[in-house]
């Protein structure tokens, strides 16, 4: 036998070398599944169990199947069989490979085009507009989320008009039916229809299925916690003449349920596929037991799902920093001076330094404390707080209510409104008195008469993020009483942007990275910040009703802990300015979850800030560069 074993755990060696029945791999946080996964490839290939040609290699991005690729590549570069065949992609490039090839039958053209959400609005904006409906009661984007839905639970639109009740409802059917005889008539399919075309094609076409399961003899599924119910469809349809399918998860890191993601097809997958073996993957290479053990003991909290325990060898006494802040504001200063110590002092880079965040419009104190301290940050999977769309608008609107001759504004103002509500707008402007409300008075009089919040459904994710955003800019303007202030203060935070955009490409720096607990998933760092544990933010106010959704908010939790490598640090503000109001908040039932053995509470210099530049109350402990301010 190669070197394929060498440095694989008891356990990983398992998982390579099983063979001859359906294997479940539940790999915990840093236990090494994407090494376990290409190996058990490569083993197949080495131990001549299947050619290259013969193993489909199913992942979520394709960041994720080009480095499993390069792995196999490298594993494999002693043995005569080419490794180029293997097939490693995302679930929709391999549904594309298929209906390109073997479509036509169910009426897919081989030279289809796809549609991308924009395509997609536009078409589903036509139709609306030719049953003589409105956009803004069947606002595009909701529509469309409708109709993924339904693709996403296989359900064809004669399906949905009848299981559907109600005029929304039942229009959003009609909806879909027009909208699927539009695609077809274009010869355009979107994301969606490739999964579900693949599967209607393997289901009406059973000889095309037969093709493609003896193509890929043996299957690999990463992240399959992530799974929905279409692609677990597609999974169950290829593996079911063979049985070699490997599903690789972990239901504790399982956080995308608002997006369709079922994990309870991990926990079925015994029940779908006699005979499994299972294998967990407990072993951490990435964090200190101190860590794991915080982990573990928020996540043994969840019922509805397999809870590994993780353990590592590494050795580390730090304790998890606990920090209870007086505000927010207080919280981010606290963060960014922590940060320069660990970078000044301790010299670890700033992109191995990420600072993590339950809601997108909490980036925005923090952003504005590291241009303060000129610290170095890069938001990952966003645009910085001033830069997103919904706050340009209202800040074009406030402009506007300042300076009546500032066009590039007005422009913008009419761009997100249409001309007929900026015709309202302008009626609405007469009767604010900007020179004495207050610029909180001003903004919420002028988001609340604009219409401009029409535009969002807070049933949907992204739009709820957008109203979060648009509640924080109120935050802003109730620090900031006068309007000119107000504008003056973001005008200088946009300043700070485009001169750190210039410092980023003169001197090439690094960045702290600022993202939400959502976006880290995957991701591992030195140090890890996690800001904001509170009740109503950690877990989500929207998420504590159903035990389920509290369940899946701890995942979420479980998610930002295991990201630490080395040092852990969590805060909490015991009054926080949040969407223009002023909260005491209780710490976050995950906080009293985590052993008291496994944390200290830290004692930071004296933080005092004045929002307006005042002068710094403390001495020399408090780093302060009036120069920032």
């Amino acid at each position: 036998m190669s070197d394929l074993l060498s440095g694989l755990n008891p356990a990983q060696q398992e998982a390579v070398t099983h063979v001859g029945s359906p294997l479940l791999l539940l790999a915990g946080a840093g236990s090494g599944k994407t090494r376990v996964l290409t190996h058990r490839a490569a083993y197949f290939v080495e131990q001549k169990l299947a050619t290259p040609s013969q193993i489909l290699l199913l992942t979520f991005t394709n960041k994720a199947a080009s480095e499993m690729k390069e792995r196999m590549k490298k594993l494999t570069a002693g043995l005569p069989a080419n490794t180029a065949q293997l097939w490693a992609g995302t679930f929709h490039s391999f549904c594309c490979r298929v209906l390109r090839v073997d479509g036509t039958p169910i009426g897919v053209h081989p030279d289809f085009v796809i549609y991308d959400s924009g395509d997609q609005e536009t078409l589903i904006k036509n139709i609306i507009f030719d049953l003589g409906l409105t956009t803004q009661e069947f606002k595009p984007s909701s529509v469309m989320y409708f109709i993924e839905d339904c693709k996403n639970k296989f359900i064809t639109p004669s399906q949905a008009k009848l299981q559907t009740s109600g005029f929304w409802d039942r229009n959003a059917a009609n909806l879909y039916e027009k909208y699927q005889k539009k695609l077809t008539e274009y010869q355009a399919l979107d994301f969606n229809d490739l999964l579900f075309k693949t599967v209607e094609l393997f289901i009406q076409f059973p000889e095309i299925l037969d093709k493609y399961q003896d193509l890929y003899r043996y299957i690999l599924v990463d992240e399959y916690q992530d799974t929905n119910q279409i692609q677990y469809l597609l999974t169950k349809l290829l593996a079911a003449k063979y049985q070699q399918i490997t599903a690789v998860g972990d239901a504790s890191q399982a956080i995308y349920g608002w997006r369709g993601a079922d994990y309870r097809n991990l926990v079925n997958f015994t029940a779908d596929f006699k005979d499994t073996r299972v294998i967990n993957l407990e072993e951490n290479y990435r964090s200190t037991q101190i860590i794991l053990d915080a982990a573990n003991a928020v996540i043994s909290k969840n019922n509805s799902h397999p809870v590994l325990k993780l353990f590592t060898q590494k050795k580390s006494t730090d304790l998890i920093k606990i920090f209870e802040a007086e505000s927010e504001v207080t919280e981010a200063d606290y963060v960014a001076q922590r940060i320069q110590f660990f970078h000044n002092d301790v010299h670890i880079p700033y992109r191995q330094i990420a600072v993590l965040y339950r809601m997108n419009a909490q980036s925005r104190v923090l952003e504005e404390a590291f241009l303060r301290y000129t610290i170095p940050y890069v938001l990952i999977g966003g645009l910085r707080f001033y830069e997103r769309a919904e706050i340009k608008d209202i800040l074009s609107m406030l402009r506007f209510s300042h300076d009546r001759h500032d066009h590039i504004s007005e422009e913008r103002i009419i761009k997100a409104l249409g001309k007929r509500k900026k015709a309202l707008f302008d009626q609405h402007l007469k009767s604010v008195d900007t020179q004495n409300l207050s610029s909180l008075q001003i903004l919420e009089s002028l988001v609340t008469n604009s219409g401009y919040l029409d535009k969002f459904d807070p049933k949907e994710e992204d739009d709820q993020k957008k109203i979060e955003n648009i509640k924080e800019l109120k935050s802003v303007a109730a620090t900031f009483p006068k309007l000119n202030d107000f504008l003056e203060n973001i005008a200088l935070v946009q300043q700070e942007y485009s001169l750190q955009e210039k410092n980023k490409k003169k001197d090439n720096l690094d960045g702290i990275r600022l993202m939400t607990l959502h976006g880290s998933k995957g991701l591992e760092f030195e140090v890890v910040f996690l800001v904001g544990f509170e009740e109503g933010i950690l877990p989500h106010s929207r998420s504590m009703i159903e035990e389920t959704e509290i369940e899946e908010e701890r995942r979420l939790c479980y998610v930002g802990i295991t990201r630490a490598k080395d040092y852990l640090y969590i805060s909490y503000a015991t009054k926080r300015l949040f969407f223009g109001k002023s909260s005491l908040n209780e710490p976050s039932r995950f906080l009293l979850d985590i052993p008291e053995h496994l944390t200290e509470t830290d004692q930071p210099r004296e933080i005092v800030h004045d929002l307006r530049g005042g002068k710094n109350k403390n001495s020399d402990d408090l780093i302060y560069d009036p120069d920032i301010y």
